[in-house]
């Protein structure tokens, strides 16, 4: 049981990296129908903006705004220049867009900074939490990586809820045309979907980088499809159905680190991703949508 609880803690924390992601997928989605490929690119490149901000001795807290504040501004960029004018296109046309994006961040990245591992500097000392006389060990960096994702998911749900914008997403989300006749500003909607979800990717760049203390520009690979994995897990285009995902395959590949073998973990993701499409494609949160003639 030991382990278990161990695996447990260590899965929620990925999982917290996971789901900060998802979101960013699931939101793009459920307003215009688009996967984003090069969204794990922009949270490799909040990891970058964290990084140049701590080692020019900024705190933690300032540098975790910065990176979310650039990479919300860069998400608005790609959206204006690379998928805008696509929306009408087929969507094979918007997906090899996408996956052109990606790559371009990943070169450009290579250019700017190289492409060899950053360290990522000690922005707070790891401090050791011995629960049940040391069979449990919790890290501080672990306490920061959920309690800021919950906090941010928190206040996405406020957002999306509670505020003007919000309530302008989910009109344009449910129908983009009678939105835009109840005189909603569709395309400032859209820009405003693109940089949220990307300031929720930076966030998790960061928190990757002070808990892992290693960067590099191809970073965003595999977490970024394994966010899409999530997302497709708890429902895609359902923010809460992001967050579960994320944090369920999180738990799931500690778990599978714990008991078996570090060496499937992307296995098991995978193969979770294609029995979920088998057996319930709309997802755990997810609901099967007709369409009307």
């Amino acid at each position: 049981m030991e382990v278990f609880f161990q695996q447990l803690i260590n899965g929620l924390s990925l999982g917290s990296i996971y789901a900060l992601i998802a979101l960013g997928y699931t939101m793009v989605y459920g307003i215009i129908r688009l996967i984003n490929f090069a969204h794990g690119d922009v949270y490799m490149v909040g990891a970058y903006v964290g990084f140049w901000a701590t080692t020019q001795g900024w705190g933690f807290l300032p540098a975790l705004l910065l990176s979310m504040v650039v990479c919300a501004v860069l998400g608005m960029v790609i959206e204006r220049l690379a998928y805008k004018r696509l929306r009408e296109a087929p969507r094979i046309a918007v997906l090899i867009t996408a996956i052109g994006v990606s790559f371009f961040l990943e070169s450009t990245g290579v250019l700017a900074v190289g492409a060899k591992v950053r360290t990522f500097p000690n922005v707070f000392p790891e401090v050791k939490f011995q629960l049940f006389n040391g069979a449990i060990v919790v890290t501080n960096r672990q306490l920061v990586i959920m309690v800021v994702t919950v906090l941010l998911m928190l206040l996405l749900q406020y957002i999306v809820h509670r505020t003007k914008i919000g309530k302008a997403m989910r009109a344009v989300s449910h129908d983009a045309q009678a939105a835009m006749l109840m005189g909603i500003n569709v395309n400032n909607t859209v820009s405003a979907t693109f940089a949220i979800g990307s300031a929720l990717a930076a966030a998790a760049g960061v928190l990757v980088g002070v808990y892992y203390n290693a960067i590099n520009p191809y970073m965003g690979i595999m977490p970024g499809l394994k966010a899409f994995v999530a997302a497709v897990v708890g429902g895609i285009g359902v923010i809460p159905g992001a967050f579960v995902g994320g944090l369920s395959l999180g738990v799931i590949e500690a778990l599978v680190s714990g008991y078996g073998s570090s060496l499937w973990r992307d296995a098991v993701a995978f193969a979770l991703l294609i029995i979920i499409l088998i057996v319930k494609p709309s997802g755990l949160f997810g609901s099967n949508a007709r369409e009307k003639v």
